[in-house]
This record gives C-alpha cells, structure tokens and sequence, in this order.
C-alpha cells in the first residue's frame, strides 16, 4: 500500500490518535507515536487571542521535543479569526492545521463552534476556506473533522466534503455520529464510505474502533485511506502497534509485559508532571493512571487510593510499587477486550451517495 500524505507531508502509516481535551497532550501524543501510531492531532486551540497566552493554550501549544509532522487543531466562529489562530500556531511550530467541526460538547456547540457548524454550511465553508487561505503562504496544508450531521435527520457530510475538498482541505475525517449523539450509540460507517466515494482527497474513518479486527473490518468496509483511534487509546497506547501488526500479518502481538507497562507508565507521568508541574500534574494524571490500571487485579482499589495522593512524587512511587507487586503475580497484562469500549456490528454496505 503507497505511503499516506497530507498534503506534501508523508505520514509515518494510516493509524491516527484522535485529538481529544484533556488527554492528546504532548506527553500522551508522544507515546502513542513511539508505540505505533502515525500521526496525533493536538488538543484542541481556541481561535479566541485573548486566551492564547493562557497557561491551558501554552501547554496545549506546547511541541517541545514531539517527532513531526505537528498537526495543531483550532476551533472557532468566525473565518477571520480561525485564520489568525491558523498563522498563530504555524508560527509556534504547526506543520499542519486541523479544523475542529467535529466536537459535540456543548461549552463548545453552544458558542456555535465545533459540530454546531455543521449546521450553517456556509459559514462552515467560509471558516474552512478562510483557514485554507491563511496557511496556504507558508505551504502549510489544512485538514477537518467533522461528524456525519447535526442529527440523524440532517446528515450532510457528504455535501459539506465535496465543498470543503473545492476550497483546499487535504484531508477529511469523519466520526461515525452525529452531533445530536454524542458518544452515545453506536458509530455507523455508511456515511464515511459514502464521503470516501464522493471526494478524492484522503478521508480517515472515526468511532468505535477498538480492537484489530474492528480496525480491520472498518477499512474494509469504508474504504477510507486510514483510521483515527480515540477512547481505545486511553490507558492502552499499545493498541496502535496491536493493529499494525494484525494487520501486516493477520495474527494479534502478545500483551504487554509488566515490566514493559511499568517503564512506560512511570515515563508517561515524569513528562505529565514536567509539562503540568505539581499541583495540576498529580491530579490531572489520576485519569491516566486510572484507564492503565482498569482492568488489572485491584486496580479499582488502586485508583481509590491514587485520587488521595496530592504530591507527585508520592503518586509516582505508588504506581511503582504496585506495579512492581503486579509483576510477582504475572509476567503480562491480560489480553484486552473489545467489550471495554463501545462497538457496532458492520453489516452489508447499504447504498452509498454519489
């Protein structure tokens, strides 16, 4: 299979980490790319430039040391302003803009940013082409997320695909619910595939994507050019050399040894705490530390006892220690379950739009 690009930007391979508020940070992009991922999209930016020099924005801006290509994803209302965030963060080291039309939240849809366009097409298509402009000087390519619609009676991907591929965008990807959704449900691929079918610029199919096999089948099954991995990805940034693997050779990569899930939890909170300090560090890092440790032999009792912890060196050294207790009772984790995060059966294609 040919390489991917963006534009101009070769991608590394064709499995994405889905940029989500409060966990892609650099720390969590960084590991998901050395453990198989090839591309991660920044945490959302505010196009607002009253807040960009905030201590959220500046860590969100943050890309010291993080292997390329940097992809920033910027969120706003007005064209004009989403291309001043755009200079803004290519500036600051953005190798690539991704336009957020894809965040259900209502702090977000309520100020008519993020999936709320999708509702007013041409502002959608303004933002977009304004976007594309603004980047266009410093050779810089523009990608966009999107849901299938507003809500199930108003899916308008496809239409609003084939306008944004006329303005520039280089890259479209398509989470499989809509707005009105959430992450309620099941995602459905039919409207990605008929997206895939109705644009020529590479399309990247969102939702649901847990396991392997479900990367497998929804390649398959959309025809896109790649997928992007949320929810799955937390606490199991393993997943994205699971798939590779399974789907270079047809056969799953055993789980990850204690030992393996210990060296890279407690590198995973070092570069936590040095990005956020130490108030903000040990209690943002309680999520983290929380989806490793689910589904492991008291580790529910584990996190009840971590959400008491306020200093990070005491955190860390507790994570240490009942790993290393863990590693007395077995050599690896257990093998992961697709039952842990939602899924959807695919069934026959039903007719897509032309």
């Amino acid at each position: 299979m040919p390489a991917l690009h963006i534009g101009h930007i070769p991608l590394a391979n064709r499995l994405f980490v889905a940029p989500m508020a409060g966990v892609t940070d650099r720390p969590f992009r960084q590991l998901c790319k050395a453990l198989g991922a090839g591309y991660a999209v920044s945490e959302m930016v505010t196009s607002r430039k009253d807040l960009w020099n905030s201590l959220k924005t500046s860590r969100r801006a943050n890309h010291e040391g993080e292997p390329g290509p940097i992809s920033v994803q910027i969120a706003g209302t007005e064209g004009p302003m989403m291309a001043e965030a755009a200079i803004y963060n290519i500036e600051r080291g953005a190798q690539i803009i991704d336009i957020n039309m894809g965040c259900p939240a209502k702090k977000v849809c309520n100020k008519w940013a993020g999936s709320a366009l999708m509702q007013n097409e041409p502002l959608a298509v303004e933002i977009a082409q304004a976007v594309v402009e603004a980047a266009r000087p410093y050779n810089v390519p523009v990608t966009l997320k999107m849901r299938t619609g507003w809500c199930d009676t108003h899916k308008n991907a496809v239409l609003l695909a084939r306008q944004f591929e006329d303005v520039g965008i280089q890259m479209l990807t398509v989470h499989g619910r809509t707005r009105e959704q959430g992450y309620k449900g099941f995602a459905e691929y039919d409207t990605i595939a008929a997206v895939k079918q109705a644009v020529n610029v590479p399309v990247v199919a969102n939702g649901d994507i847990n396991s392997p096999e479900k990367a497998r089948d929804v390649l398959a099954y959309t025809g896109a050019d790649a997928i992007m991995v949320g929810r799955a990805a937390q606490g199991r940034p393993w997943i994205f050399r699971e798939i590779a693997h399974f789907l270079a050779t047809g056969e799953h990569l055993a789980p990850p040894l204690v030992a393996e899930l210990r060296r890279l939890l407690l590198e995973h909170l070092q570069d936590h705490y040095s990005l956020y300090g130490e108030g903000v560090g040990v209690r943002s890092a309680r999520k983290h530390i929380a989806w490793y440790l689910r589904a492991l032999p008291g580790g529910e009792e584990f996190r009840k006892h971590i959400n008491t912890i306020e200093d990070c060196a005491v955190q860390w050294q507790a994570v240490a220690d009942y790993l290393d207790a863990l590693g007395q009772q077995m050599e690896r984790i257990p093998a992961a379950t697709a039952a842990a995060e939602p899924s959807s059966e695919l069934d026959e294609p039903a007719e897509m739009a032309a």
